[in-house]
C-alpha cells in the first residue's frame, strides 16, 4: 500500500469512478477519508514551521493570497490553520478525495453508517 496520502487518494478515486458497488466505495472512502487526515496533517505541520519564521504582517500576506484572510478576531494559531486548510484544498489529492466522496454519495455512501444516521 502506497503511504503517500496524493498518491493514495489519486488512486482511490480513480478506482472509484468505474464502481457502484456500496461495500467497495464504503472502503475506498474510509481509506480516502484516513489518507486525507494524513494529507491535511503532513501540510499543516510545514505550514505551522514555515509560519514560525514569518511576522504576523508576513503571514496576513499569506493567507490573503490562499484566500482566507487573517480577521481581527483570529489568533495566530487560528490564521495557521486556516491557510492550512486553503492550501491543502488546492492540492490535486483534497480534490481527488472530493470527487471520491461524490462518486460515493451518488450510490448513498458516506463516511457515517446508516445506523449511525
Amino acid at each position: 500500500m502506497d503511504t503517500n496520502p496524493t498518491a493514495l487518494l489519486l488512486d482511490l478515486a480513480a478506482s472509484a469512478q468505474d464502481l457502484s458497488d456500496r461495500s467497495a466505495l464504503q472502503d475506498l472512502l474510509a481509506r480516502g477519508h484516513r489518507a486525507w487526515c494524513e494529507g491535511v496533517a503532513d501540510v499543516q505541520s510545514g505550514i505551522r514551521r514555515e509560519a514560525a519564521n514569518l511576522s504576523d504582517a508576513q503571514l496576513a500576506e499569506r493567507c490573503v493570497a490562499a484566500g482566507t484572510p487573517w480577521e481581527q478576531e483570529m489568533t495566530r494559531g487560528e490564521a495557521v490553520s486556516a491557510l492550512a486548510f486553503a492550501t491543502w484544498d488546492a492540492t490535486p489529492a483534497a480534490m481527488a478525495y472530493t470527487e471520491l466522496e461524490e462518486r460515493a454519495a451518488l450510490f448513498g455512501v458516506c463516511l457515517l453508517g446508516e445506523e449511525l444516521l
